[in-house]
């Protein structure tokens, strides 16, 4: 509710401390996250695009994998938490790449990507619903769709942005995804999963089609 500027400026702050912050935990990460998404990419080179990648939380356990053999893509709007993320996962010959920019406007063709994911992101961006629409955009058919849900007790200090069980289910059904299917991950979170279907019908097709 500050604005893009004021929430970049926090994220730019805590950059360098901001895993030790969130007590990252890799095994955590691979059992919660890289695993279960790695099992959702059934093509031989995958591309995932990983939005408000931050320190390329997801990335790395996704590419910490054995089995992993794509490529992941980080888009960021805070230059210091993407340099974090360069430097801890340079190592990858190529397999990581970070991006500064917008989630309102991702810099991708439609289709262009296996799987898309936010994490612990879409209540602060300006507008979550243009966000989803975005990721959608970029997905693939068939592709899979990993967000959160902000659920603990201040999830009522964000009105209006899909925060409580429920709120972004509703939206991510009425944006066409299938296959919804909600987990709890953390006090704060849920994590969500959804998949884009082959043919994603607007929302005033439905409306036309449900009456």
């Amino acid at each position: 509710y500050l604005g893009t500027r004021a929430v970049v400026m926090m994220y730019d702050w805590t950059a360098r401390r901001y895993n030790a912050i969130k007590k990252v935990r890799p095994v955590y990460e691979m059992y919660f996250l890289g695993a279960p998404l790695g099992e959702r990419l059934p093509v031989r080179e995958p591309r995932v695009l990983d939005v408000a990648t931050g320190t390329g939380r997801l990335p790395a356990t996704l590419l910490d994998g054995a089995l992993y053999g794509g490529i992941v893509i980080g888009v960021d709007h805070s230059l210091p938490m993407l340099e974090e993320a360069v430097s801890a996962l340079g190592s990858y010959d190529g397999k990581a790449t970070f991006i500064q920019g917008d989630a309102h406007r991702l810099m991708f063709g439609d289709n262009a990507f296996d799987a898309v994911s936010c994490l612990e992101a879409l209540e602060f961006m300006r507008d979550p619903r243009a966000v989803v629409r975005e990721m959608i955009r970029v997905l693939k058919p068939g592709g899979s769709m990993l967000v959160t849900n902000r659920v603990g007790w201040e999830a009522w200090l964000f009105p209006g942005r899909y925060c409580r069980r429920g709120k972004l289910e509703t939206l991510l059904d009425k944006l066409g995804m299938q296959n919804i299917d909600t987990h709890r991950w953390q006090v704060y979170y849920d994590l969500i999963w959804a998949v884009k279907p082959e043919s994603v019908q607007t929302e005033d097709e439905r409306k036309v089609n449900e009456a």
